[in-house]
């Protein structure tokens, strides 16, 4: 009789630190959906600023449950960089640019969310399949942060202007630094700088891009480089 009362026993109850994260984690993600289907340049932009938010917010509460004090630095550095920072440059060269509308998708919106859909649940249940035990955040969130990373990559792809390819390579970041936080949260904090600073030279080399870019064709779509012959 007890055997029987054990097999069907009920699953333990999610502790409210792994609904946190967890709930955080899914915001990070849904986020860069939004990206995906955001008409407007700044929308995507002030996406990213939330997006850059919600990672923070994760850094913070880990430091704050798991007793890691070198984050609280961490999200420091991350909200200042990621939330003020760089949607502040790219705004004010959007601004100077005057231009809003994104450029044409190589895909329908429609399509491009299903597709993303897919990706996701495949990084998830691919990832959760994976022998990584975590003790700073609970498992699923690196499925998420794997999604995160594969919906980013989409929106660099299916895009074609420099803004969204911008905006998708600075959330891919974001999706590194929750896989981050799950694998490793307790790497220096050199470290984890060090992955802020790369960041910061690539908000450089796309600021540069942009500016020069419509400079020379008075738009920021990437078809006229897509038709350059080597």
């Amino acid at each position: 009789m007890v055997p029987l009362l054990a097999a069907t026993a009920p699953p333990p109850v999610p502790s409210s630190f792994s609904g946190g994260a967890e709930a955080i984690a899914v915001l990070v993600l849904l986020s860069e959906f939004a990206m995906l289907r955001a008409p407007l340049s700044r929308s995507q932009v002030r996406l990213y600023a939330f997006q850059s938010l919600a990672v923070t917010a994760l850094a913070f509460f880990v430091a704050a449950t798991q007793h890691v004090p070198e984050l609280y630095a961490l999200a420091g550095f991350s909200f200042l960089l990621k939330v003020v920072f760089v949607p502040g440059i790219v705004l004010r060269l959007l601004k100077d640019a005057r231009v809003d509308l994104v450029a044409s998708n190589r895909l329908g919106v429609a399509t491009m969310v299903l597709l993303a859909i897919a990706l996701s649940a495949f990084a998830f249940f691919v990832v959760g399949r994976l022998p990584v035990r975590s003790h700073s955040l609970p498992t699923p969130a690196l499925g998420l942060a794997a999604a995160v990373i594969l919906v980013a990559f989409l929106l660099v792809m299916l895009r074609s202007d420099v803004v969204s390819q911008a905006v998708g390579f600075f959330s891919l970041e974001n999706g590194v630094s929750v896989a981050s936080l799950v694998v490793a949260a307790g790497l220096p904090l050199i470290v984890e700088v060090a992955f802020l600073f790369d960041l910061l030279v690539a908000v450089v080399v796309f600021g540069v891009l942009m500016r020069v870019h419509h400079g020379r064709t008075q738009s920021l779509s990437t078809d006229v480089l897509d038709r350059l012959k080597g």
